[in-house]
């Protein structure tokens, strides 16, 4: 096998992208954070002792995104282009749905930075919430689609 993160020595390295070509990435990632209907009806109206939550947690979102290099050892610190988080309050699941998707033009992917992005927002909107409730669930991060790169665009499909 030839793994690419490791040098001859069999220590860990960051490959090396700088021959790769430029081109337009972009990717989605996906969280859901489950509260009870104390909690949703809280962060609905306002009355978190902490703030607005989903305002919070999207400003938390995007500074994620752009620390990504910072937090995974070995992610490239890449210029992003743009970074949209959307937080929805999901009525009938009981939970906040958090779409994000970055993009850039570069020579490796902006995969890591989306799933950062909707990480940070998840756990922002736990740490808002903590002191109402502490069995909130944080699941189903994933990524939803990326495009760009020698490996093509993907979309995640659900198993049936």
């Amino acid at each position: 096998m030839d793994f690419t993160h490791f040098n001859n020595e069999g220590r860990a390295k960051m490959v090396d992208v700088g021959e790769k070509d430029v081109s337009r990435r972009t990717a989605v990632a996906c969280a859901k954070v489950f509260v009870n209907k104390n909690t949703f009806d809280l962060i609905r109206s306002g009355g978190m002792k902490k703030g607005d939550v989903l305002t919070v947690a999207q400003i938390a979102g995007i500074m994620g995104a752009k620390r990504t290099s910072d937090l995974i050892p070995m992610c490239h610190p890449i210029v992003v282009d743009g970074i949209d988080l959307s937080l929805s309050l999901n009525e009938e699941q009981l939970c906040i749905d958090i779409l994000a998707t970055v993009s850039c033009d570069g020579r490796t992917g902006v995969e890591m930075e989306a799933l950062t992005a909707a990480s940070t927002a998840a756990l922002t909107v736990y740490d808002m919430c903590k002191a109402v409730q502490r069995d909130i669930r944080i699941e189903n991060i994933h990524l939803v689609s990326k495009t760009g790169g020698i490996h093509g665009d993907y979309r995640f499909e659900e198993e049936h």
